[in-house]
């Protein structure tokens, strides 16, 4: 129940709180690495109908077209297909408990998200923790090149 509109207004009010440090952190190519056991393993804690648990593990192992054949996928969701924001919700739904766990202050956008802190140093160490448990935890890449702490304005919100 939430808009990016209403995600702009909570950034610009968290930035007037006096958060002046962004971490914006990008997965390399997110939707390609996600791993089936693992968001099966996720929707399985929602979800108690194991037929329809089957059905969205067939429609991640689908796989595409190459040439004249089809090759099943082992890895990765199908992106821009009526799953993927919802699958993407729920993967990541783990790094927004942990980051409420940790008391911080963010907003995710289907798989793009930043966190805001106060000071460099804060931004240096929780770019770093969060990035070992993406790593670790969801099995997900960081893509470094991308990956940036930055001032933030009201303005570029």
């Amino acid at each position: 129940m939430r808009s990016c509109h209403d995600d702009i207004k909570r950034v610009q009010n968290v930035i007037k709180d006096g958060y002046k440090i962004a971490i914006d952190i990008d997965l390399s190519k997110f939707f390609d690495r996600i791993k089936h056991d693992v968001v099966l393993h996720l929707l399985g804690k929602h979800i108690r109908d194991k037929r329809f648990l089957q059905l969205i593990g067939r429609y991640l192992r689908a796989g595409g077209q190459e040439g004249n054949s089809i090759s099943p996928s082992m890895i990765g969701a199908p992106q821009g297909g009526s799953l993927s924001p919802l699958l993407s919700n729920i993967f990541l739904d783990v790094l927004d408990k942990e980051l409420e766990n940790r008391g911080h202050q963010f907003v995710r956008y289907c798989d793009d998200f930043i966190i805001l802190v106060k000071s460099q140093r804060a931004g240096e160490r929780v770019m770093g923790s969060i990035s070992r448990f993406l790593e670790n935890r969801l099995k997900l890449q960081i893509n470094e090149r991308k990956a940036k702490l930055f001032n933030p304005t009201i303005a570029n919100f």
